[in-house]
């Protein structure tokens, strides 16, 4: 919002007019317009290469910056900024004598707006197989210049930076005789300062990232970065965090994807706690390839399942533990229609998270005006961030999953078919339980459905003990995962007298012999993994 964009709101003395605007756009959304509209302030244009074409096309009086500087563009367009009669003409102090005779001496024409967004560095260098050499031209080191020498001198000169600002900036100076308020060219100055600092990290990153300087830019995937920037501009406050005395805000990476950047298509406000459970669903839901549907109270799944469809899937989930799922948030992998949201719409819900709905299926939710519906674009968690007093701990995203064929089964009797079914299935769903994690499940019909979770336990017997004791739908011929290994036969036991006849494990402990034993003993089938999926926040 533009401070004081009123004429009567805004002392004269604080007003600056804009005589000369200096433009150099990469992304030429909204330029024509905005450059029309400096125009009608009898405002002098100067621009370069590209963006001088656009305006000239647009039949818009302009002077290339050569004119200005009287120096030509050179270098294929490296140099064209980088002189003294473009940065004496944004960087002088109009208020003090020395500044104007030096200026005056060499006859630098005053600059009192720099319109500017900087080269598509972040957007070539994520290009698959990208040439070295072209990320290394989509440094922009011009612009960033007089970015930054103009928003220094915020006092005497406006640097525009976003698009967004154009249609405000044009309103402001209407109504101020084609004059800017110091308010106004200080918010310019303190945005144009975060969008130098996010680029030049973002440079950082990438070229950190490359394995070695060649034909094509190599991208070292695999290691953790030497340095963590995190720039994410603030996207909104928040109600409150997790409780209502504590405040919160969302920022986000601008890329369009993820929970952060999801769209909501209608509802309340989302609050700090549903932004989480939100991303907790989603992560999980989307390890399933077949349709699937899951619910999440206090970021732990309360039901999961597959289908054939969404609504069966829906069904079965909810089946799982109807009593949690009031009140929870639902993650659903593929675009919800008619029929799942008419099975939905009867439950309180907060928040539902997927890649679309339907027209129909927005027609029936409509009448819960509170339910917000978030429409969200896939996106990738490489690394998973938590900060610590002192510091940040950065980590791989937990992507390992295992097959069939990697699992070892240790006992005597091996899963029978829907076994293994149901046991790859709990496994999954076992990963995005807080440790301690059991998590009860069986395959029916073709289709995983959990059973019984045990979350966040302090000792992994509770766990199994807390799982059998959620379940609403029979144990009997279940399946158990466990997230990380039995320590003492005792957990296997306790899952096995609840019904459980296959268990998943990771396997490793030191009495792992013993764990076997009660297994064979209890005519339990056990397949261990080799990993773990510890979940701790």
């Amino acid at each position: 919002m533009i401070e004081n964009s009123t004429a009567s709101a805004t002392p004269m003395t604080d007003l600056r007019p804009v005589r000369r605007a200096l433009l150099s756009v990469t992304d030429k959304t909204g330029l024509v317009e905005f450059a029309r509209a400096l125009a009608s302030f009898h405002v002098d244009l100067v621009s370069t290469g590209g963006t001088a074409k656009a305006l000239r096309e647009a039949g818009l009086p302009v002077r290339d910056i050569s004119d200005l500087t009287g120096f030509p563009e050179m270098l294929d367009g490296r140099v064209k900024t980088l002189h003294p009669k473009v940065h004496g003409g944004i960087l002088h102090i109009r208020d003090n004598a020395e500044h104007m005779a030096s200026v005056g001496e060499h006859a630098i024409e005053p600059i009192d707006m720099v319109v500017v967004n900087l080269y598509a560095f972040e957007k070539t260098s994520q290009k698959p197989g990208v040439a070295f050499a072209d990320v290394i031209e989509n440094i922009d080191i011009g612009g960033p210049s007089m970015v930054r020498s103009a928003a220094k001198n915020f006092s005497d000169v406006a640097v525009v930076t976003s698009v967004a600002d154009y249609a405000a900036l044009a309103e402001e100076m209407a109504a101020n005789a084609g004059a800017l308020s110091r308010a106004t060219r200080w918010r310019l100055a303190k945005e144009a300062f975060a969008v130098t600092a996010a680029y030049d990290a973002g440079i950082a990153t990438a070229l950190e990232s490359i394995e070695a300087p060649s034909g094509k830019a190599v991208f070292l995937q695999e290691e953790l970065p030497g340095t963590i920037r995190v720039i994410d501009p603030l996207e909104k406050a928040l109600r409150y965090g997790e409780n209502p005395h504590q405040k919160a805000a969302l920022y986000t990476d601008g890329s369009g994807k993820g929970v952060a950047n999801a769209k909501q298509l209608q509802g309340k406000e989302l609050s700090y706690n549903n932004l989480v459970d939100l991303d907790a669903c989603w992560e999980l839901v989307s390890e399933f390839e077949e349709p699937a549907v899951v619910i999440i109270k206090h970021t732990n799944p309360c039901g999961a399942s597959t289908g054939a469809t969404v609504v069966e899937a829906y069904r079965r989930a909810l089946e799982a533990d109807p009593v949690s799922a009031f009140g929870g948030v639902i993650g659903i992998n593929r675009v919800v229609d008619a029929a799942a949201a008419e099975e939905i719409a009867k439950l309180f819900v907060e928040a539902i998270v997927a890649p679309s709905f339907t027209a129909e299926a927005l027609e029936r939710f409509a009448a819960k005006k509170n339910l917000r519906l978030i429409e969200i674009v896939p996106a990738e968690t490489r690394r998973v961030l938590k900060q610590v007093s002192g510091g940040l701990l950065v980590q791989d995203a937990d992507r390992l999953r295992v097959s069939e064929a990697e699992l070892k089964i240790v006992t005597k009797r091996g899963p029978t078919a829907e076994e293994m079914r149901a046991l790859l299935f709990a496994w999954t769903v076992c990963k995005h339980v807080k440790s301690n994690a059991i998590v009860y499940a069986r395959f029916m019909d073709g289709h995983g459905q959990t059973v019984g979770v045990g979350a966040g336990q302090m000792s992994r017997v509770d766990a199994a003990r807390f799982g059998a004791m959620k379940a609403v739908l029979p144990l009997a011929g279940t399946v158990a995962a466990s997230d990380a290994f039995f320590p003492f036969p005792d957990g296997l036991e306790t899952v096995a007298n609840a019904g459980a006849t296959a268990v998943i494990q990771p396997g490793g402990s030191v009495r792992d012999a013993e764990v076997i034993e009660a297994a064979d003993r209890l005519g339990v089938a056990m397949a261990f993994t080799g990993v773990r999926h510890f979940r701790h926040g």
